[in-house]
């Protein structure tokens, strides 16, 4: 069989927002299947078999199926290689371990030529996943070789490069299941939780409450110790020291044995446990000195470490450590039974793991073996047990264990240092009974804490940890809705848009919010202008609802930009569509005629809110339509009063209506009717006459926003434009 030409890729479009396909980000990609669109998969021999052969979780894909195999059932009665493609990148994600479900493949006009869509949260990702899915297929296709590995660890590497890190991750994922939509301000983890003036800030598991003044107390562990001490609560006995001389110094004051450690290191690098030789002493100080500014020298405490998260002064969650040890069998070296406990799949390199990887040639390592006379590379007789690491191994969950009188001091402590999100390193026997019956001490209070232990234990059950955090920051009301939002008033269409998104701005202003307007005409905050420039797109949106001034925002958005960029927002309190035109101008994005473009403007309906509305010109049939996907009130606009679809909605659902009846303005719900006032009386300042529709349009948006009748025909006359 003769070799295929490559699918060839016409181009990507990441689509930032929800958009004609999906409500989340989706890269979309136009493929052109050449000489392969006579080929689907049935015809190409031995295809079907080297692609499970490869990926057998395919048998996992549902497709259209509906049901378990699905896809594998679409390959063997023969389908398209762009609907292959999207399949296999799913796959891959989902090897790469990044869960993957969302898919669609649609034929254009053009024959041959397909758009492919899935969905992933970081556009590089994506991107780095269709390049391997796309060598892959084609080596399917042309019975070549292919190597699975290095594209999972592609896929996987810029995963790890790109992705939100799993502490922020979590706390982002909790936010969605209470839909407070995030923005991601940076390529780390400095996210936005929320739209404009409601939004929260989070920075792995620092908040935009976590003091910085408390964030300086805790890295200085010293200085905490001090403070935690004058406030009644146990820490062990210690001092700085400058040099490996005064180190041992200290520990002959103190009394052996004692521990050496940074005095603001993290993550228990640096620090060495139950010391008493000189030897060692001065050995752990040139471990610990790198590690931080200055070096502790402080009293052992026998126990077992504890780690309880603080969140919001209550704790949340609470893990304990275990030491880690090898046990000899009397033939394999040290080296190769540390290989074999690095296998354990809760171990690796990177953030995810709960645990680390036991790397011998570490100082802290070696100190330990050396304590023990032996080196990596002796044979450990069987039955010895080898010591290599004391600390740092805090992943088995406790949470249903803690004593009250331990939970005290561990509220207490964060208090002191005044953290709202706080990770409480304590020594314990045993975390179920009164800290100083037993002799228990916090070592260490610290900021912006790791939750993966919470998330992922080695045992035991995983903690809501990110929930905890969220709820902190957004306190559940008796409602349960509306946390992290603002006023949000979405509006596309071609007709007066960019006046009607500057008079609600008005009237949302003058209701008393700080309202920010992104439109054609540029930026506007409380009526000011603040950029000339088009801000009628995603960016300018994104500008907009990062604003922690904007207590109320209205988006003027076009077909085109929902095409190309997806919107902004996640979800609107009030979503206007003025009308169906402009369709002529997208046949780049294979809209060739007009009744196409509802599937493009529903998007603005799809993304109200239940508690919102939608404000439909009934004048347009096509757009008065869209009222049967809107999940919240609909309010019709027309410039009659027996507009059929304003009176069906009037009757049959008792809904709102705003039209133009013997040249006034009525404002009608169901047979209840209230004249806002003539239209040659609804002028602007300066007795400009605005053109009717588009004043209709602005009137039923304030009014779905609940802004007064009265409140909104004065608004009119005192808007300059």
């Amino acid at each position: 069989m003769a070799k295929f030409n490559d699918i060839q890729l016409l181009r990507t479009t990441y689509l930032r927002g929800p958009s004609v396909w999906t409500y989340r980000p989706i890269l979309e990609v136009w493929l052109d299947l050449g000489e392969l669109e006579d080929w689907p998969s049935n015809k190409l021999p031995g295809f079907n078999e080297r692609l499970t052969a490869w990926l057998p979780a395919l048998v996992e894909h549902h497709c259209g199926v509906g049901e378990r195999g699905g896809f594998i059932q679409r390959l063997e009665g023969g389908t398209w290689m762009g609907h292959v493609l999207e399949h296999v990148i799913i796959e891959l994600l989902n090897l790469a371990g990044m869960p993957a479900e969302f898919g669609q493949t649609r034929e254009i006009s053009q024959r041959g030529v397909y758009r492919m869509v899935f969905r992933c949260p970081e556009e590089d990702v994506a991107r780095t996943a269709l390049a391997w899915g796309h060598k892959l297929l084609m080596a399917a296709i042309n019975d070549e070789p292919f190597d699975l590995k290095p594209a999972i660890q592609a896929i996987k590497t810029s995963i790890n490069d790109r992705y939100l890190g799993p502490s922020t991750g979590c706390i982002v994922d909790a936010a969605g299941e209470r839909r407070i939509p995030h923005i991601r301000l940076n390529d780390g983890n400095l996210v936005q939780l929320g739209y404009g003036a409601a939004q929260r800030r989070i920075w792995t598991a620092e908040s935009d409450q976590t003091s910085a003044i408390a964030e300086g107390i805790a890295q200085d562990k010293d200085f905490t110790k001090r403070l935690l001490a004058a406030c009644g609560v146990p820490v062990p006995e210690g001092r700085v020291v400058a040099n490996a001389e005064e180190a041992w110094e200290v520990a002959q004051d103190i009394g052996g044995p004692v521990t050496v450690k940074p005095s603001d290191g993290n993550h228990a690098r640096g620090v060495t446990l139950e010391l008493t030789g000189e030897a060692e002493i001065k050995a752990a100080f040139a471990l610990a000195e790198p590690e931080g500014s200055e070096v502790i020298v402080e009293k052992f405490i026998d126990g077992v470490e504890h780690r309880l998260l603080v969140v919001g002064g209550k704790v949340v969650a609470a893990t304990k450590g275990e030491t880690v040890s090898v046990h000899g069998n009397g033939k394999a070296t040290l080296r190769e039974l540390v290989a074999v406990l690095n296998q354990d799949p809760r171990r690796g390199p990177e953030q995810e793991y709960p645990l680390d990887w036991i790397n011998l040639e570490s100082g802290a390592v070696q100190l330990e073996l050396k304590r023990q006379h032996v080196t990596p590379d002796s044979v450990i007789p069987q039955g010895q047990s080898i010591l290599l690491q004391r600390n740092g191994n805090m992943a088995i969950d406790c949470t249903e264990d803690v004593h009250p009188d331990v939970a005290y001091y561990a509220q207490l402590a964060a208090k002191i240092v005044g953290l709202d999100i706080a990770g409480m390193d304590m020594i314990l026997q045993d975390v179920s009974r009164p800290m100083k019956e037993q002799g228990g001490a916090i070592l260490e209070v610290n900021a912006g804490p790791g939750l993966l232990m919470h998330l992922k234990p080695t045992s035991g059950t995983p903690r809501p940890v990110g929930m905890a955090i969220v709820d902190h920051l957004f306190p559940r009301t008796e409602e349960g809705t509306g946390a992290g939002r603002i006023p949000l008033v979405g509006i596309v269409g071609t007709q007066g848009n960019a006046f009607i998104a500057r008079l609600v701005g008005w009237l949302l202003q003058l209701s008393g919010k700080l309202t920010g307007v992104a439109s054609s005409e540029g930026m506007f905050l409380a009526n000011r202008q603040t950029q000339k420039t088009n801000a009628a797109h995603w960016a300018g949106a994104h500008r907009l609802l990062t604003n922690r001034l904007a207590q109320a925002a209205v988006v003027q958005t076009t077909a085109r930009s929902i095409l190309e960029e997806g919107l902004a927002y996640d979800r609107c309190l009030v979503g206007v569509v003025t009308d169906m035109q402009g369709w002529e101008d997208l046949a780049d994005h294979d809209v060739r005629e007009a009744k196409q473009m509802t599937r493009v403007l529903r998007t603005q309906i799809d993304v109200v809110l239940d508690e919102g509305a939608g404000v439909l010109n009934a004048d347009d049939a096509q757009v008065a339509d869209l009222a049967r996907l809107c999940d919240g009130e609909v309010l019709f606009y027309s410039l009659a009063g027996d507009n059929p679809f304003v009176a069906a909605h009037r009757a049959e659902k008792d809904g709102r209506a705003v039209f133009v009846r013997d040249g006034q303005v009525v404002l009608a719900t169901g047979a209840k009717e209230r004249v806002l006032g003539r239209l040659s009386s609804l002028s602007l300042a300066g007795g400009t006459q605005p053109d009717t529709a588009a004043l209709l349009a602005a009137i039923a948006a304030a009014w779905a926003m609940d802004i007064t009748p009265d409140l909104i025909a004065a608004g009119i006359k005192t808007f300059e434009y």
